[in-house]
């Protein structure tokens, strides 16, 4: 269906795509992965007949993609709608662009809009509708057409979890039925649902196959440590995997360890073998009189991949530590409070948007509130920030439950929010020294801040950029310096990191961590439930109510019943009959496999396996079941699984 020969994209001397190659076969959901500034885009503008491209050849459904577009269905980065139409408006508009008949309109309208959970909005504004609606109306004005090819340009970014499965879900759907999708995602995570991955990086390919060959290609496995004194855990062990690089007789003991990354309660420790990996990092620790609770051996993930090969390129962003000229906070005791609320609430007229919070994060703690578009997740910010009154309940900021507008405390917080952080007609320099005056920072260490962001972000000697030029990835870097150049103590984040790259998106929480230890609070909310884990403690909200605290592994461990991997040769059917036998949120497609929540698993596995192994095609043939076994829940499968049990017990 699409077929790509040493494709060049020259922007005057500037090579944004350096001689790629590759092949996507029809029905196949096709991923293309990479940091910011890879070539994705251009790839995909090339792809759909928007650009022509510099050098080589580019076939779309067998001819030129200028000549294919009719066939061509294109779901841009940035949102495709009109917000002042509805949703029936914008599906006619599209059509009408398209030349669809009208008598197919109505028909393709219908169908679309109801496996989007869209039919009974249709006359709802788009303007008014939730980020994961908006990208599934995209999708429908994209598919209105019936294209041959579809191409999704990070179509999830800024969605949540709930609507980013059900997005997947339905791409599932559609491949199955022929539709030959290629799509570009920041999300590693659900990137694996493709059949196929390739890894850009610099205008190239690097790497292209299945996660499983992908995998196999890393040569690596994953271990993830559980100890109580995790900080100094993962100290010694990057001391130790330094030392082998500079002195080569620590080979036997070391050698086996790659790479550390701190998440939340937990390190992911790469390693060349698992036995081997163990046995090095319990020498280690027993070295430095550390204990160990628990370590696991688990397969390695398509981040793990990603990260390696982009290091390998010498791509990997430095991690540079905030200078800094105030006391650190973790004098403080952690058991010291520095954000509270009891019974919190505020209701716009009759609406209740946040309904009797109850939450406490301390000095040096990592607090993630997590939730579904609308569960209340950016009010409870803006009313702990003073952006927003409270209709109700009490609130404590370091310590003081009056006066929290006050300027000398609003200094002392730090808050990069959602959408609007910095100002598109400045440059990045006017930006950040606007944000020095704003928060206070003293004339004689602003340019030691600045040069400290400018840094980070890889700006040195670009600070005169204009920001509203800059890709959406670097202005989230900048946006967080801003934010922190001050030494807040208390640091709000409202989704740091959506559509910041794999690469990016560690350095962000290298950061992160880096503040939480030297005392600082830190609230912050993400979609991206795999970075999630990075957070010491978090709570689930669904309508405006928390329904689940603890830390990342005890709200997994707290799930009901098992998850169940199934793998047959017919994965879109199998998904489709056991929706018909078990509530449609418990199964979800992950490329060639499925993940089943099941609550009662002794009663309802035996079930599912006889069901399925009686199944027979018109032909007669049978269902071939090659794989049912039990895996552990994802902090994603939680997640859904709490959510929509809070949202049943609602009803």
């Amino acid at each position: 269906m699409i077929q790509v020969n040493n494709l060049h994209k020259r922007y005057g001397k500037f090579p944004a795509v350096r001689g790629i190659d590759l092949t996507v076969q029809q029905g196949e959901i096709f991923g293309l992965i990479g940091p910011d500034g890879a070539g994705k885009t251009t790839t995909f503008q090339i792809l759909a007949g928007v650009l022509e491209a510099s050098e080589g050849q580019v076939e779309v459904l067998g001819r030129s993609p200028r000549h294919a577009r009719l066939n061509i269905g294109y779901l841009t980065q940035q949102f495709s709608l009109y917000l002042d139409l509805s949703i029936n408006e914008n599906i006619r508009y599209s059509a009408g662009l398209r030349e669809v008949s009208r008598q197919h309109l109505a028909e393709r309208r219908d169908r679309y809009l109801k496996l989007m959970n869209l039919d009974r909005f249709g006359d709802r504004l788009a303007g008014q509708l939730s980020g994961g609606m908006k990208q599934k109306l995209a999708l429908c004005c994209a598919l209105v057409a019936e294209p041959d090819v579809l191409l999704l340009d990070e179509p999830t970014t800024g969605v949540d979890p709930v609507s980013r499965r059900e997005f997947w879900d339905i791409l599932a759907k559609l491949a199955s039925q022929g539709v030959t999708i290629v799509v570009a995602t920041p999300y590693l995570d659900e990137a694996e649902r493709c059949n196929r991955i390739a890894l850009m990086y610099d205008g190239k390919i690097q790497q292209t196959g299945t996660l499983k060959q992908l995998r196999a290609n890393l040569g690596l496995h994953r271990l993830e440590v559980r100890a109580q004194r995790l900080a100094e855990v993962e100290t010694a062990l990057l001391q130790a995997i330094q030392r082998k690089k500079e002195h080569d007789q620590e080979h036997q003991k070391t050698s086996s360890l790659v790479d550390i990354q701190t998440f939340g309660d937990r390190l992911d420790v790469l390693v060349h073998e698992h036995n081997a990996g163990t046995a090095a990092v319990q020498q280690i620790l027993q070295n430095q009189r550390l204990t160990v609770e628990a370590i696991e051996p688990v397969e390695a993930t398509l981040e793990n991949v990603f990260v390696t090969c982009l290091r390998q390129q010498g791509a990997d962003p430095p991690f540079i530590s905030l200078p800094r000229s105030k006391p650190q906070y973790s004098t403080r005791r952690a058991a010291d409070t520095a954000i509270q609320t009891q019974h919190l609430f505020k209701t716009f007229g009759h609406f209740r948007a946040v309904d009797d919070v109850t939450l406490q994060v301390h000095y040096g703690e990592i607090y993630g509130l997590l939730g579904a578009n609308g569960a209340g997740k950016t009010t409870t910010i803006k009313m702990l920030c003073g952006l927003l009154e409270a209709s109700g309940g009490q609130i404590s900021l370091a310590g003081q439950t009056q006066d929290l507008r006050s300027p000398d405390l609003r200094r002392r917080m730090g808050y990069m929010s959602q959408k609007f952080t910095l100002y598109d007609d400045l440059s990045v320099l006017q930006n950040l020294e606007f944000y020095c005056g704003v928060y206070g920072v003293p004339r004689s260490e602003r340019r030691r801040k600045i040069d400290w962001v400018l840094e980070i972000c890889g700006l040195v000697g670009q600070e005169d950029t204009i920001t509203g030029r800059l890709p959406g990835g670097w202005k989230q870097r900048i946006a967080f310096g801003a934010s922190v150049m001050h030494e807040p103590e208390i640091l709000f984040l409202d989704e740091p990191t959506s559509g910041v790259d794999p690469l990016a998106r560690r350095q962000f929480w290298r950061l992160i961590e880096d503040f939480a230890r030297r005392g600082t609070a830190v609230l912050v909310t993400t979609h991206y439930l795999e970075e999630a884990e990075h957070c010491h403690q978090m709570g689930f909200m669904v309508a405006g109510t928390v329904v689940a605290e603890g830390s990342p592994s005890q709200i997994k461990a707290a799930q009901p019943g098992k998850l169940m991997e199934i793998v047959t040769n017919q994965t879109q059917l199998t998904a489709d009959l056991l929706k018909t036998q078990l509530d449609p949120w418990r199964v979800s497609i992950f490329g060639d496999r499925l993940h089943v929540v099941l609550d009662q698993p002794d009663r309802q596995v035996p079930e599912i396996q006889a069901y399925l192994q009686h199944y027979r095609f018109e032909d007669g043939s049978p269902l071939i079941l090659q794989s049912l076994r039990s895996v552990p829940f994802s902090l994603e499968d939680a997640f859904i699984g709490i959510v929509q049990r809070a949202q049943e017990k609602s009803l």
